[in-house]
């Protein structure tokens, strides 16, 4: 029974990570054709601001690219040199992104702020008309979207968003300027949506950091795990806890439990399932657990040890 419910999970979260490709394919397969579109358009309405969204969307077209490669990457099977599998590369991806974002924002904040200095008259109906089209196919490349669970989906959802956002700025402009001549409303909507935008960025890319150094993914999460290991009350102690995650949705745990006495080989095995059943609602991608007996010393802790000796031994040779 037990081994039947973990492959149902595994079916499960390799179904949703197929579904997460095919929902970043789409959105990549959209934003290619309407950047070239953008790039056309604003050449023909002579409108900066359509052209820095279509440099923007060139950006996304890209990061989407490369998440798209490295999510069908992440779910390529582990091997012998990658042992725990491609899932990290999602994380990549997400960094790739945000580090994209960042440099196509800065680049609109530049020719956004030049424009307030220089306005130029754009031509609105046309500007109307792709803005129109814009909050269409983005907002439905946002929508397909937005159930995502990885990082990068909510990264790319987030690249989506702010398309829509900035074509809703250039459909209020567009609107304005057919009634008056104010072409310095352009540059002042994009200049806020950017930043809008750059502050959840760096939010997410601070989260993609943490994870990429392994930190613990969250800090309630260790405090429950840790918990659940004491519960018995054979298992006094918990060290060399460790718990980090591959992708931000599946987590890695390496734990030594101290037990209170010796124990018979019966009962560790009653023990470890009683462990392996209150861990299951964390869903843990792996997990090593090792038990020590009393009086048992800790073979990290050895490994250390015998590290520090090594070098106290170094050091005193050397003063000699």
């Amino acid at each position: 029974m037990h081994s039947h419910s973990s492959h149902d999970g595994h079916h499960h979260h390799h179904d949703h990570s197929d579904q997460s490709s095919t929902q970043i394919a789409w959105a990549f397969f959209l934003n290619f054709t309407f950047t070239i579109i953008e790039f056309i358009g604003g050449y023909l309405t002579n409108s900066t601001a359509i052209m820095a969204d279509a440099v923007h969307d060139l950006g996304d077209t890209l990061s989407i690219g490369s998440a798209w490669l490295l999510n069908k990457l992440g779910n390529k099977k582990a091997n012998e040199s990658y042992s725990y599998g491609f899932k990290r590369f999602s994380l990549l991806g997400a960094l790739l992104n945000g580090v994209i974002l960042i440099i196509g924002s800065t680049w609109v904040l530049i020719e956004s702020v030049s424009r307030l200095f220089d306005p130029q008259m754009p031509m609105a109906e046309g500007m109307f008309f792709l803005a129109l089209l814009g909050i269409s196919v983005n907002g439905y490349a946002a929508y397909r979207l937005s159930s995502g669970k990885s990082l990068n989906e909510k990264m790319l959802n987030w690249h989506l968003i702010e398309d829509v956002l900035g074509w809703v700025a250039v459909l209020i402009v567009s609107v304005v300027l057919m009634f008056v001549e104010w072409p310095l409303l352009d540059p002042i909507l994009s200049i806020a949506f950017t930043l809008f935008i750059l502050f959840n960025v760096v939010k997410y890319l601070r989260s993609t950091f943490t994870l990429f150094f392994q930190a613990t993914p969250d800090q309630k999460l260790l405090n429950d795990i840790q918990t659940e290991l004491t519960r018995d009350e054979l298992v006094v102690n918990t060290h060399h806890l460790h718990l980090w995650s591959l992708d931000g949705e599946q987590h890695v745990l390496t734990a030594h439990l101290e037990l209170s006495q010796m124990v018979e080989a019966n009962k560790l095995f009653t023990l470890k399932q009683e462990i392996a059943a209150n861990l299951a609602p964390f869903n843990l991608a792996h997990t090593t657990i090792e038990f020590e007996f009393p009086d048992e010393q800790c073979r990290d802790e050895m490994v250390s040890d015998s590290e520090h000796e090594h070098h106290e031994h170094e050091h005193h040779s050397h003063s000699h």
